[in-house]
This record gives C-alpha cells, sequence and structure tokens, in this order.
C-alpha cells in the first residue's frame, strides 16, 4: 500500500510518502487513519482534522472505505481557490 501527503499534511508530517503493508486488522480507510494516528501526537491532529481529504487509488473516498494491499491513499488539505 502506498501512502501519499500533500501540501501543509506533508509539511506537518514531514513525510511526503511511504510504502506499507495494509496492517493486520485494518479494512477501512478510518482504521487506517486510527492505526496511523498512533504514530503521535502530530499524526493524530493531523490525520483526523475534520477537514481532511483522502483518497483512494485517486477517487476521493469517505472513511469507510475498504482498502487492499496494492491500494494508493492520498491525504490532502481542504482545497481553496482564488
Amino acid at each position: 500500500m502506498k501512502l501519499v501527503y500533500f501540501a501543509r499534511i506533508r509539511e506537518q508530517l514531514g513525510c511526503d510518502e511511504e510504502t506499507l503493508a495494509l496492517p493486520n486488522g485494518i479494512s477501512t480507510l478510518a482504521e487506517l487513519i486510527d492505526w496511523l494516528a498512533q504514530r503521535g501526537e502530530c499524526w493524530r491532529q493531523v490525520l483526523t482534522a475534520p477537514d481532511l481529504i483522502c483518497a483512494l487509488n485517486q477517487e476521493v473516498v469517505s472513511p469507510d472505505a475498504v482498502l487492499a494491499d496494492n491500494d494508493e491513499v492520498a491525504f490532502f488539505p481542504p482545497v481553496t481557490g482564488g
């Protein structure tokens, strides 16, 4: 599984992407976020923000999206334009 972090999320976490095996017992995006949040306070704050946008294989999804080992999960801050 590939995890990609964009914009200020990348800056806050100090990580732009990583590859890992889908952890045992994790089947949804929400469970993955909870698992990643255990890495520390910064991870918890960033990944549990109410305005976090998540994409699964380049499609925006809800937290109940089901994951597979070969998926790409991306995390984005809210998009602004002007």
